[in-house]
């Protein structure tokens, strides 16, 4: 799996959140599988499914406890995490640049100068129209 489908694969994980909230648990210490359930009010095999993606996506990994191989442990992994925090260092870099060249290009620009308002324009008044002349008689009378 190249890095682009790794990094879709660990967003489509953390998209859930109650997977997040996962993370935030084992973010303090790890935890076994049925203490994650019953901080979420949840039966355990809906926790274990979404232990199964954030194992399958990497970000999660699991063991046993020696002497009872029924307990599962789950810990953080390092690495996806690395992996999303480079990618998003190059985002923010790049935006940083954008930012930074959008202000050198304001700063730089000359302001222009106000426009002067004119007065309000008065509308002209209308001429009346001219009353109908009379036709006049041209020869006699009638």
């Amino acid at each position: 799996m190249g890095a682009a489908e790794k990094l879709d694969e660990t967003f489509i994980a953390l998209a859930d959140p109650t997977r997040r909230k996962v993370i935030e648990l084992l973010r303090k210490k790890p935890q076994r599988a049925g203490d994650l359930a019953a901080a979420f009010d949840m039966v355990p095999p809906a926790m274990s499914r979404h232990l199964r993606v954030l194992r399958t996506t990497g970000l999660v990994e699991e063991s046993g406890l020696p002497g009872d191989a029924r307990v599962r442990v789950y810990r953080l992994r390092a690495e996806p995490f690395s992996e999303l925090r480079s990618w998003l260092d190059e985002i923010e870099a790049f935006w940083t640049d954008q930012l930074s060249a959008f202000k050198a290009h304001a700063e730089q620009a000359q302001p222009r100068p106000a426009r002067k308002t004119a007065a309000p324009r008065v509308p002209a008044k209308r001429a009346q129209p001219a009353a109908p002349r009379r036709r006049q008689n041209q020869g006699g009378s009638r």
